[in-house]
């Protein structure tokens, strides 16, 4: 079976597709098993991925609008 000649960032199920990080203070997130809160309206304008702690340490708002910080965690929209 043939990848079709996809190798190294461009492989599936490279981390590279799931990972982003931290907006405040850089920590990696894995979106498919950590908890990490958005901003919905700033989350593809300036990547406003938040870590747990940040979000705390900016009382849930969003350092760019001032709009609520909705979290998200992929575990909780699975199927059982």
């Amino acid at each position: 079976m043939s990848t079709a000649g996809l190798k190294g960032v461009n492989a599936f199920g490279h981390l590279g597709w799931v990972t982003r990080k931290c907006r405040i203070c850089a920590t990696k997130i894995d979106t498919t098993r950590d908890l990490y809160y958005v901003c919905p309206y700033c989350k593809d304008k300036y990547d406003a991925y938040f870590c747990p702690a940040d979000a705390k340490r900016l009382h849930y708002r969003c350092p760019f609008c001032g709009r609520e910080l909705v979290p998200v965690n992929i575990a909780l929209h699975q199927p059982r």
